[in-house]
């Protein structure tokens, strides 16, 4: 038999290596994902691939069998299970019920008014990231037993990582178990988990079926990528049998689900909730099997669920192989994947279909993968209530898609469970909750033509898209920073062509025809005279950063009870956050949460990032944190931008506030602070934060990239760890600073803002926001604008060797002035045109 990972291994030479196993396990298909090309396809997870569901159910079982056996039974009754949206609800589940004396769990991206989230996390690799925890009972997750967290594949433990690392911030805990059909895991990333197990202080155990890795070869991401353009242009993006025309009978079941019985696990399910389900099963097979027997030949059977709806169409399938029908089991999902139809690939057919749940995130393709071409007799399709909308019903929706291919279509419904805290849903219709009455079509093109005289209900108006915020971005897959140092409240546009053209972005934001925001510059790559003056200029440097960073940090502590969280302003205030959080730990022992939003001058700050922060902290205990001041543009946007947000205050802590904009700060000396010599590669190897319409909705967080391409040149660990060196040789210094500071007055006096309108002025530009104050800004106007001039405050020795050279480089005068506030000014072309540079790409000289 040829294994269903043959054509891809073949094409990119992906292997699979580890246990005998696996190949039976696993299969492999290619799918669009700007994160990982292959996908592991389970042959036993009733997912993708239909199989038995005595096969996937048992498999679930003999892993819940196995974590009873690891704890033991007085551990286990104090055990709850958590499984993950939306590929491992079922899995989860029926690890529970191998379990069998521990409540179960799983995450959801479906957002339910009244119900407010006990948690959430990150899916750093999928095609969809947010996770919700929706228990019914606040409690669930609260208590200090063992938590099974159960998972399809177990590939890098990022995931499982960030779920322990949400849960146990709430809720420590001594013991976790992590539950796999396989561990694909690198050693890497095995010595990661134990790592952080170490760090928190938990046991971590791991169940899987089957170990191994994946050998990637390099490049496999690029040529994932051609290979699927390559085939989608010569195929077409999908491959179905051609359609023949059918007398498809559309069926509706009689389901006598049990009164407030939950359909699953996404507000939790108890073993009392096991036992009553075990004894409806019986008859809720029956009326599925009537169906099934009003029309003749319906020997081959699948029972497709649908997205994380996975368990109860499970249980129906089992019970109705018990029952002596030919059952197969799969489900719909959100999952993009290419169909080949070849023996050696996992995905032979799909079918596309519009979301029929009203989707709290927006429309948006489904797929519903081998069923096409399966040679089924009959398809019992198991929905929830809230999933039986018109959508659902209409031409070209799932149920008509699946009439065109198979013969019979059964379509049995779950009343959807709504928590006693939640508001109470409408009325579900046709018929009770729980009880349908059949009704037949002609055929797939009138899908609807007798069942719209049921009442079906109008769709539930969404609830706001806030409550889906994803976790934030983290590192290893966002940012180059370690993961406890800083979640980017952001997303990730890192496939996105953002950037142009310094002299097009100068033209664009000077005529009004674009925002600054709205675009990259090309990253600037530095010299190796210039890295060489980085280097040196963090050396000579180091001890004095290191200073204005322990005399703003304890000037935060000292002035906010509690507990602060830094949010910094991304991406000059992040290097900053990270080493105040490094400071307070090495001196006081502390944690301080560390998150990095986006602010955009004329915009604002990102208010979803606001939102999501009101959400899990106390806005009180937030304490912005950014680079430096120039002429304080920054500080009045998120002043303006907070009127609209209760308890935030916004006096921003900054390293250095040589503008006399802010009253909390490290120093008010201009002098260079290395991580504004270079962009990215001091800077966890993301871009300036972008808001544009067409990438950015009203209820995503603000985008950027991360250039992982640039990984040879980073040097911001360097700069973390070169300053961070020097914090102990500075503490009594810092000491003596602090006492001084927080007795003195402090009030900002804004003269850097009266010397930038003057200056304005003099030289005839007659608009301030071309007007950069600081070495901090000046440096940015020489890599990212078009310079027309530098003033340098007359004496300034070392801090601007840098600026010099920049300016050397782009022929840009430099003008030694007195009676400057800062150690210099970069003054942007005024009134640009693509005139302003020569055909050398230098700007202009001024006259």
């Amino acid at each position: 038999m040829v294994w269903t990972g043959t054509w891809v291994a073949e094409r990119l030479g992906v292997e699979l290596i580890g246990d005998e196993e696996l190949p039976a396990l696993l299969g492999l298909a290619l799918r669009r994902n700007p994160k990982r090309a292959h996908l592991l396809v389970s042959g036993v997870l009733g997912k993708h691939v239909p199989q038995r569901p005595s096969v996937v159910y048992g498999a679930g079982l003999d892993l819940g069998r196995r974590v009873r056996a690891l704890l033991g039974d007085e551990e286990a009754a104090r055990a709850v299970v958590l499984g993950y949206a939306e590929t491992a609800t079922a899995l989860g589940h029926a690890v529970a019920d191998g379990l069998a004396l521990a409540p179960y769990l799983h995450s959801t991206r479906r957002p339910v008014p009244g119900v407010a989230p006990a948690g959430g996390f990150e899916e750093s690799h999928s095609h969809a990231t947010s996770h919700l925890l929706l228990p019914e009972d606040p409690k669930l997750l609260a208590g200090d037993g063992p938590l099974v967290l159960v998972d399809d594949e177990f590939s890098t433990g990022n995931t499982v990582l960030n779920t322990i690392r949400d849960l146990h911030e709430r809720h420590p805990r001594e013991r976790y178990v992590v539950v796999a059909l396989v561990d694909m895991r690198a050693a890497a990333d095995r010595d990661r988990l134990d790592a952080f197990a170490e760090e928190i202080g938990a046991r971590v155990d791991l169940v899987a079926r089957a170990a191994g890795t994946v050998r990637l070869p390099e490049g496999v991401l690029e040529k994932g990528r051609a290979l699927v353009a390559e085939h989608e242009a010569r195929h077409g993006a999908i491959r179905e049998p051609e359609t023949v025309p059918l007398a498809s009978a559309f069926v509706r079941a009689v389901l006598d689900w049990p009164r407030d019985l939950p359909d699953g696990g996404r507000h939790g399910f108890t073993p009392e909730h096991r036992e009553r389900l075990e004894a409806a099963l019986p008859s809720l097979a029956a009326g599925v099997g009537e169906a099934l027997r009003s029309r003749p030949g319906t020997g081959r059977v699948l029972a497709l669920g649908f997205e994380e709806l996975m368990y109860a169409p499970l249980r129906l399938g089992t019970a109705l192989e018990e029952a002596g029908h030919d059952v197969r089991y799969s489900t719909t999902t959100r999952s993009p994947v290419l169909a080949v139809d070849d023996p050696g690939y996992a995905i032979r057919t799909r079918l596309v279909f519009p979301a029929h749940d009203d989707p709290a995130d927006g429309p948006g393709e489904r797929y519903a993968y081998n069923v096409a071409g399966g040679g089924f007799d009959a398809v019992v399709l198991v929905v929830d209530s809230a999933a039986d909308t018109p959508a659902l019903h209409a031409p070209g929706g799932l149920l008509a898609r699946l009439g065109e291919h198979v013969p019979h279509v059964v379509l049995a419904v779950v009343p959807s469970y709504v928590p006693s805290r939640a508001p109470e849903a409408a009325p579900y219709t046709p018929g009770t909750a729980g009880t349908t009455r059949t009704v037949e079509n002609s055929g797939a093109d009138e899908a609807t033509a007798d069942d719209t005289v049921t009442e079906v209900p109008d769709a539930t108006e969404a609830p706001e898209r806030s409550s889906m915020l994803p976790e934030p971005l983290r590192g290893p897959a966002f940012s180059s920073y370690a993961p406890e140092e800083v979640g980017w409240l952001l997303q990730d546009l890192s496939d996105v062509e953002l950037e142009a053209p310094t002299e097009e972005r100068e033209e664009a934001i000077q005529s009004g025809g674009a925002h600054y925001a709205e675009s990259l510059p090309v990253e600037y790559q530095p010299s190796e005279r210039y890295q060489e003056l980085f280097h040196a200029a963090l050396e000579a440097s180091a001890a004095r950063i290191a200073r204005a960073v322990g005399t703003v940090t304890e000037t935060v502590l000292a002035e906010r009870p509690g507990t602060p969280v830094l949010v910094s302003l991304a991406r000059a205030g992040t290097p900053v956050g990270v080493l105040m959080r490094r400071w307070a730990r090495a001196r006081h022992g502390l944690d301080l949460p560390h998150y990095a939003v986006s602010i955009v001058r004329g915009r604002g700050i990102d208010a979803n990032a606001l939102r999501w922060l009101a959400a899990h902290h106390d806005p009180a205990d937030v304490v912005f944190v950014d680079g430096w001041t120039g002429k304080g543009a920054i500080t009045r946007e998120l002043a303006e931008a907070l009127k609209d947000f209760d308890g935030f205050d916004p006096d921003i802590a900054v390293l250095a506030d040589p503008g006399s904009c802010v009253r909390t700060y490290g120093t008010r000396e201009d002098f260079l602070i290395p991580s504004a010599c270079l962009n990215s590669t001091v800077s966890g190897l993301i871009s300036r934060t972008v808001l544009r319409s067409d990438l950015v909705g009203p209820d995503d967080f603000h985008g950027a990239k991360f250039y992982r391409e640039l990984a040879g040149s980073d040097v911001s660990g360097a700069f973390l760890d070169a300053v961070a060196a020097r914090f102990e040789e500075v503490a009594a210094t810092v000491d003596t600073d602090v006492k001084e500071l927080l007795t003195a007055d402090r009030a900002p006096t804004w003269e850097g803002w009266a010397a930038v309108e003057r200056i304005s002025e003099e030289y005839g530009i007659h608009d301030v926001n071309l007007v950069k104050p600081g070495v901090g800004e000046t440096t940015r106007v020489l890599l990212r604008r078009v310079p027309w001039k530098i003033l340098a405050k007359r004496g300034a020795g070392a801090d601007l060797a840098h600026v010099r050279l920049l300016a050397e480089q782009r022929g840009v005068p430099v003008e030694e002035v007195d009676g400057l506030p800062y150690s210099c000014v970069g003054l942007i072309h005024p009134e640009y045109t693509r005139g302003a540079t020569g055909a050398d790409g230098k700007a202009v000289v001024s006259r």
